[in-house]
């Protein structure tokens, strides 16, 4: 690749990945209400998010593996290739460096070309082997975006493509950041959870992650938080009430179904290897 049009993309990146979200323990301390802050912050994200792919109908011909080839990147759809070629663009730039983030074609990605930068290490080792992105990938593909986008076909498969990377990278890192939930509530009580953890139990560790007033909060937050982001704004009021650009009850469904359950998930994989 020439590079100056790498140093283009990859300032282009920088400007816009906002790395804000990252847990730097040099500067703010590691705590449960820390970790949480950070989770309503990327509920904002999502949400934000979502809209913005709902600008698009569904676009199915980028998704489907028969509309296109790309040599070598056979089977693959418009879609994949795009997320393929954005993940191994974002290596280089070094976005896998955070442990916040996970790619969703992990194998064979090129290797960071920036600087290292000194991340905390906040995490147990083995947090490294827990990545669920393809069952986010199928739920967002399969079940999530049928609920929130139209149908239809613009011809806009590039954008819709980029949309779409957003939306599923920002529910990636949403939900991986489980494994910082659970290093902190281990941290904070390790007595309550080293007998499920040694034996193994993954129920009894899932009964001690699930607080139903906390997820009742979190469903209606989100829902409140559509409505507002997602609201028509015009200057006759009346016209624009009850008219959301994303369904608020699509994300709080969305949350409850999938990126709570999820979460807790990663948590309970994560807890399972804490003490190895």
């Amino acid at each position: 690749m020439d590079l100056t049009l790498f140093l283009f993309l990859f300032l282009c990146f920088v400007g816009n990945v906002d790395f804000a979200e990252s847990l730097d323990m040099e500067k703010a301390e590691f705590t449960l209400d820390s970790v949480r802050d950070s989770l309503i912050r990327q509920e904002d994200t999502i949400v934000f998010c979502l809209i913005e792919r709902a600008k698009y109908p569904l676009n199915s011909p980028a998704y489907n593996q028969s509309y296109v080839s790309f040599p070598g990147f056979s089977g693959s759809s418009l879609f994949e290739y795009i997320v393929k070629q954005t993940e191994t663009l974002q290596a280089t730039a070094g976005r896998y460096e955070n442990p916040e983030e996970h790619a969703f074609f992990p194998d064979n990605l090129p290797r960071s070309l920036v600087p290292p930068y000194n991340y905390s290490q906040v995490l147990h080792p083995a947090a490294n082997s827990i990545n669920i992105n393809k069952m986010i990938w199928d739920m967002y593909c399969s079940q999530l975006l049928p609920l929130f986008v139209a149908e239809g076909d613009d011809g806009n498969y590039a954008s819709t493509a980029s949309s779409d990377i957003d939306c599923l990278q920002a529910l990636s890192r949403r939900i991986h950041y489980g494994k910082f939930v659970a290093e902190v509530k281990f941290r904070d009580a390790p007595h309550d959870y080293e007998p499920a953890i040694r034996a193994k139990d993954r129920d009894a560790l899932m009964k001690l992650l699930t607080f139903e007033k906390v997820e009742e909060m979190v469903r209606r937050r989100v829902e409140k938080k559509a409505m507002v982001f997602g609201q028509e704004v015009n200057l006759d009021n009346d016209n624009s009430k009850g008219m959301y650009k994303v369904d608020p009850s699509v994300v709080s469904r969305l949350y409850v179904e999938w990126v709570m359950p999820l979460t807790k998930l990663v948590q309970v994989e994560y807890l399972l290897r804490r003490l190895d």
